[in-house]
């Protein structure tokens, strides 16, 4: 039976977010929040007093430098390291020969905090199971010596039989055990038989390439072990509290004798997690018994950190004469690695954004000899919605129908494979005003008939979906000090998209006191436990933490308040912060500041650390962010070159906390998409396993020039299952824009390109 077209089932009640039932005074309120205020760190980073991982310079630091093996297969039969042992300035040259036991790492969603990228041992024996797999860690005096020994180091390789071929390794394909937990395959309905007695379908193959991660700080550490044996790891991470448990159980230490900081990423986007540097250079400090500063270079973000991985996609419509889908398929295949779990979750989208009777998913991984592929911005999704966004496209076409009024007419009522209610979605609202704004009306149904001169004219349109996430576990600490000062504390990430800015005003609002009231300390494993920063879940994930703690945090307050006071008899849900006092919501002058408690009370400061609520309106709803992606684009009818001359993003992703960081967050996905759509491509040799364009010059992403103005529209309203009613907003600006470029080029061209990225040598 599919929910899909039938009428909405009951909806759960609304969740409150506070024990006792009461509505959240802040879910609606406008103060501070939303308030366009510019990130509190951008200071610090334009004065040059945030010190990154690789700025910190413990005393006796080494510089340390990385060999990179060059087979996919085999053993290394001779490793010579004499000349580079003997190189000026040398301390340490660590090989498998010398290296500490290390456990291997437990894989990425084994375990709560598992962070491994791969579960494959580091340097503990001769074999390599990639090329450009680490075999050797110098470490010297000056980055300079270091890098000079690394080229003295003899290597010679007795080679294996690998699978680097992804048309070989296809053969071989089979579904993973999940896909992020949920399962690889899911159908509903009788999918073949409705694509067969459909009155119009279409069946499609679709592919896209390998990525690499670029962001502009280098993948860096810097490492020290103290008398005791603490490990301090200065990090560029996006996940410190699963990379202290993980390294904890690499080198059998106590967990509480692991301390990582970072305090500044610059960029992340799913690439800043646990590799093998982080552990080799905790192992080399370890040998060396003196701090390790490691700063992959950028062919060796290329050579160690993975991307996004190659897939196949197969797309298959079928509809009615009245544009209503009939059947909807979506399946294909991922390279990966057999000691990785990243399936590149590219079918989700299609479980979720159209009403169908008849619906197939499924995915399948083929196993390479290479580099472990990762998460990679809106990882799955920002491929999956060009090949499905693309196909939605060529049905509507086929229709005569206009692309947007498809796409409304297949709008369902409750998810279409889990007949859950939707929490929030206003999918249909976003493209209405994005179309207006872009002016959608005057495209021309017909392709390459808008031209000027040698330019042909399109445009194209896509929707954006990005799931809902909030990461079970975290917890935040409220200090609230006698002169009115608030901190609030949490090991959560601070990457540049403005979590600490928009968590301080989040926390003044709640408090009620002004933002230069509140600090909101993040990125140390010091301090209580937070979630990772991914999945564009880290906002609601502190959000659901903190109000936990200011829960709590009433309660003291209004017990220290005592019975004789204008509070007495008060339940926490009864009142709410205004003006840096707490108030009687329904009689507001029943009020009494915090100074004037904690004066009573004899009371320097109050505190209160609580865990976050389980997400468990996950559970209850079908909760997602999403956009209307529009492109106008220009393309060289005789050259092929194809330029983006306007893009609008009009989303629906709840309450907008932050207008400044929203549309900065937005416009940067749409950028990254840009280059996904049209220049994003790792050059990967299949007769050797090798990156064949590990740098900047030879991997193109948009630079200035690529890219046009971009406008972001959003609906602004808010999610009641969400904390402060926000979902994510980091990942969902890159979703769609693939698929909108590729209709775009079509409108101009009347050319399908169905294989990314779209390059001029595809369109002439």
């Amino acid at each position: 039976m599919s929910p899909s077209r039938g009428n909405a089932i009951e909806k759960p009640e609304t969740k409150t977010w506070l024990p006792g039932g009461a509505p959240d005074p802040v879910a609606q309120k406008h103060g501070l929040l939303g308030q366009p205020i510019s990130r509190l760190d951008g200071p610090l980073k334009v004065r040059g007093t945030a010190r990154f991982a690789a700025e910190v310079v413990p005393e006796g630091m080494l510089y340390a430098a990385v060999a990179f093996s060059t087979i996919a297969k085999g053993y290394m039969s001779l490793l010579d390291v004499s000349a580079a042992e003997a190189a000026p300035g040398v301390v340490l040259v660590m090989t498998y020969r010398n290296a500490p036991k290390m456990q291997p790492p437990p894989l990425m969603n084994s375990k709560p905090l598992a962070a491994g990228a791969s579960d494959l041992p580091i340097m503990q024996d001769d074999r390599v199971h990639w090329n450009g797999q680490p075999i050797a860690v110098v470490l010297a005096e000056t980055q300079e010596q270091a890098d000079h020994a690394v080229s003295l180091i003899r290597v010679t390789y007795k080679t294996e039989p690998a699978v680097t071929s992804f048309k070989q390794a296809q053969a071989k394909a089979h579904p993973p055990e999940s896909i992020l937990g949920e399962p690889p395959k899911l159908e509903i309905g009788d999918v073949d038989t409705a694509l067969e007695s459909a009155s119009h379908k279409i069946d499609l193959t679709f592919r896209t390439p390998r990525e690499n991660h670029n962001a502009i700080e280098l993948h860096a550490c810097t490492v020290e072990w103290d008398k005791d044996g603490c490990l301090t790891l200065h990090d560029a991470s996006q996940l410190i509290s699963a990379t202290a448990w993980t390294l904890a159980q690499i080198f059998g230490l106590p967990e509480n004798k692991v301390r990582v900081v970072s305090p500044y990423v610059g960029g992340g986007f799913g690439g800043k997690c646990l590799w093998d540097h982080q552990i080799l250079a905790v192992a080399a400090a370890k040998v060396a018994q003196r701090p390790v500063r490691l700063t992959l270079s950028r062919e060796g973000v290329f050579r160690v950190i993975g991307g996004r991985t190659t897939t196949e996609q197969r797309v298959a419509l079928g509809a009615g004469k009245d544009g209503r889908l009939n059947a909807l398929l979506h399946t294909g295949v991922a390279a990966m690695t057999a000691h990785n779990s990243c399936p590149e979750q590219f079918t989700f989208p299609a479980r979720h954004l159209y009403a169908a009777p008849a619906i197939r998913v499924a995915q399948e991984v083929a196993n390479l000899d290479m580099l472990a592929n990762t998460f990679m911005r809106a990882p799955g999704e920002s491929i999956g919605t060009f090949a499905l966004e693309c196909a939605i496209d060529e049905m509507a076409e086929m229709l005569g129908m206009d692309p947007i009024e498809f796409r409304r007419i297949n709008e369902p009522t409750q998810d279409p494979t889990s007949g859950s209610p939707f929490s929030a979605r206003h999918i249909v609202q976003a493209y209405a005003r994005g179309a207006e704004r872009f002016g959608w009306s005057k495209r021309s149904r017909r392709p390459r008939t808008r031209r000027e001169g040698e330019w042909l004219i399109g445009m194209g349109v896509a929707t954006a979906t990005y799931p809902y996430y909030r990461m079970p576990g975290g917890a935040a600490r409220i200090r609230l000090t006698a002169d009115g000062h608030a901190t609030v504390s949490m090991a959560s990430h601070e990457m540049g998209m403005g979590t600490a800015t928009v968590q301080t005003q989040a926390a003044a609002e709640r408090l009620g006191l002004p933002l230069d009231h509140v600090t909101f300390e993040y990125g140390d494993t010091n301090l209580p436990q937070g979630t990772l920063a991914g999945g564009s879940s880290q906002t609601a994930s502190i959000g659901a933490a903190v109000i936990a703690a200011h829960h709590a945090l009433v309660q003291e307050l209004l017990k220290l308040a005592g019975n004789d006071w204008p509070l007495a008899g008060l339940k926490p849900e009864e009142v709410e912060a205004r003006d840096g006092r707490l108030c009687c919501r329904e009689s507001p002058e029943r009020c009494e500041s915090y100074v004037s408690i904690l004066k009573r009370a004899r009371r320097d400061h109050v505190e209160c650390q609580v865990d976050a609520a389980p997400p468990d309106e996950l559970e209850k709803w079908s909760m997602h962010s999403y956009g209307a992606q529009f492109c106008e684009v220009k393309v060289n009818a005789i050259t092929g070159e194809t330029r983006v001359t306007r893009f609008l993003g009009s989303f629906d992703c709840g309450r907008i906390l932050n207008a400044k960081t929203a549309a900065s967050q937005f416009r940067g996905g749409i950028i990254m998409g840009l280059g996904l759509a049209l220049m994003e491509e790792t050059q990967f040799d299949e007769r050797t396993g090798r990156v064949m364009n590990p740098s900047l010059a030879e991997y193109h992403i948009p630079t200035h020039m690529d890219v046009p103005t971009i406008e972001v529209l959003w609906t602004d309203i808010p999610d009641p299952q969400s904390p402060m009613g926000a979902h994510g907003i980091g990942e969902i600006g890159i979703t769609g824009v693939g698929a909108a470029v590729a209709n775009a080029v079509y409108n101009a061209t009347g050319q399908r390109i169905r294989e990314l990225p779209i390059t001029l040598d595809k369109l002439l």
